[in-house]
């Protein structure tokens, strides 16, 4: 692998956001749930970018300082009345911005500084200071919706940074990979209706939102074609994984022909989330990838901003995330991920419903404008 000038953009205060009391993904309500502790902690992260310094593997990454999103960046999808809302309960320091959106004190502040980091990594890699990079921010972003947060999003970080990369560098074809395990509504309702944004998502099938992110949500009128769902059946594994991006994501990205690259990078695929169930391990997201930074080179001029999105396995997403890294920079870190046994498991190798899933997605390719 060459290495590239990858970056990094991350800052303390994404760890400061504070959901509050939890039991996983639901309040404690006093009498029969006892609060245990909020599935999306800053631990997760956390512990990514305390493995990279510990590692050394920071050093061989560029810095990049975020800055906080402004009003009027933050609008170009988020409506007025909803960032207003949002900014209220964080000076009283509690409440839920939608459906299972949790705010604590200072977190629109810090969902500001998420969604700027998103945008200062995409500007840092089309203004060409460089060929790719990472955001690693928090709180995730990609249910929340123009006027609602959802499923602990607050921000819409790769909507916002898709936006601004038209807005402010007159980048025109986009496309977004997600492959977090849950549905990416939220982007997929941005840009529904826009022929220029490609939008994949890769999820399990009816995890989360419910009922949402079938193979009949194809977008509407001039986008109709340009939303890809890939709803996977539980269970799924590397042969899984590894078949959507030959058969449809390397397809579809060749068709669409982007000029950027966009991918929201959640690990809840992995085989210890949670909050899912399939057996993703850290070669899937390795292969994943080098998939995507190949198609970059191909198409774009290796343009390609990753932001983190969720993954629940505190000790897990660390190896996951370092994998990524290593693809993006073509650097490899020397450090064995002591969880690689994932790999062993059986039913990794891609199964026959899987397949018919995979294969019914890839016949809409063709339709991609």
């Amino acid at each position: 692998m060459n290495a590239r000038r990858t970056g990094i953009v991350t800052h303390e205060y994404y760890y400061w956001h504070d959901a509050g009391p939890a039991a996983g993904s639901r309040r404690p309500d006093g009498r029969v749930l006892e609060a245990y502790g909020h599935a999306e902690s800053p631990e997760t992260k956390r512990r990514f970018h305390g493995l990279l310094a510990a590692t050394g593997y920071l050093d061989r990454l560029v810095d990049v300082r975020p800055r906080p999103a402004t009003r009027t960046e933050a609008e170009r999808f988020h409506t007025s009345r909803y960032l207003d809302t949002v900014a209220a309960m964080s000076v009283e320091g509690f409440g839920d911005a939608g459906k299972v959106a949790f705010v604590g004190a200072g977190s629109y502040e810090i969902a500001l500084l998420a969604a700027g980091g998103a945008l200062r990594a995409t500007e840092a890699v089309l203004d060409g200071e460089l060929d790719n990079a990472y955001a690693l921010v928090r709180p995730p972003g990609h249910h929340a919706l123009a006027d609602a947060g959802m499923g602990f999003c607050l921000l819409n970080n790769v909507v916002l940074a898709a936006l601004h990369a038209r807005a402010t560098r007159g980048v025109g074809r986009i496309a977004i990979l997600d492959w977090d395990v849950h549905h990416g509504n939220g982007t997929q309702a941005a840009f529904e209706s826009d022929a220029d944004t490609l939008t994949i998502s890769i999820h399990q099938d009816g995890r989360f939102p419910a009922r949402s992110g079938s193979l009949a949500d194809r977008g509407v009128d001039a986008g109709f074609g340009a939303n890809l769902n890939v709803p996977l059946p539980p269970g799924s594994g590397h042969g899984a994984y590894a078949a959507v991006m030959e058969r449809i994501v390397g397809p579809a990205l060749d068709r669409f022909r982007p000029e950027l690259i966009i991918v929201a990078s959640g690990y809840d695929a992995g085989g210890f989330d949670p909050m899912a169930h399939m057996m993703a391990h850290s070669g899937t997201f390795a292969l994943m990838a080098h998939h995507v930074v190949e198609a970059a080179d191909r198409l774009c001029e290796g343009r390609l901003v990753v932001v983190h999105e969720g993954g629940y396995s505190a000790w897990h997403v660390p190896f996951c995330g370092l994998a990524v890294l290593e693809a993006m920079s073509g650097i490899p870190s020397g450090v064995d991920d002591p969880f690689a046994s994932l790999a062993d498991l059986p039913y990794q190798e891609l199964q026959a419903h899987q397949a018919a899933v995979i294969d019914a997605v890839s016949r809409l390719v063709p339709d991609i404008p």
